[in-house]
């Protein structure tokens, strides 16, 4: 692949992982009242020049009883960007979420700043 193609391909994906990350900061925790990305629970997010979307992600627990609902919702709330054409969401459970993976916002909205 040549210079100018990869530097087209890291564009688009820059230009759409902002407006993506947006789309997740609208999902809840059910049980926090907190958004998922600020909570932690995004491991990553990958954009490939088509504009389909990866995302790793986990919950706050294995046996969480929204995870079966969870991820149906980011990939629907993705899907609504403008440029994305397909969403993969993938469930992980390594490493295990814990509060240090929380934004300094979200541990403050909590109180645990």
């Amino acid at each position: 692949m040549n210079e100018a193609v990869e530097t087209r391909e890291r564009e688009q994906e820059h230009e759409l992982k902002e407006p993506v990350i947006a789309a997740l900061r609208t999902i809840f925790d059910p049980e926090i009242p907190v958004n998922i990305y600020d909570l932690g629970l995004v491991y990553g997010v990958e954009i490939d020049d088509e504009g389909k979307v990866t995302i790793r992600m986990t919950l706050t627990a294995p046996a969480c009883p929204f995870a079966a609902t969870l991820p149906g919702q980011v990939e629907q709330a993705v899907k609504q960007v403008e440029g994305v054409s397909d969403v993969n969401v993938e469930l992980v459970w390594d490493p295990p979420w814990n509060q240090e993976r929380m934004s300094d916002e979200a541990k403050l909205q909590l109180g645990l700043l």
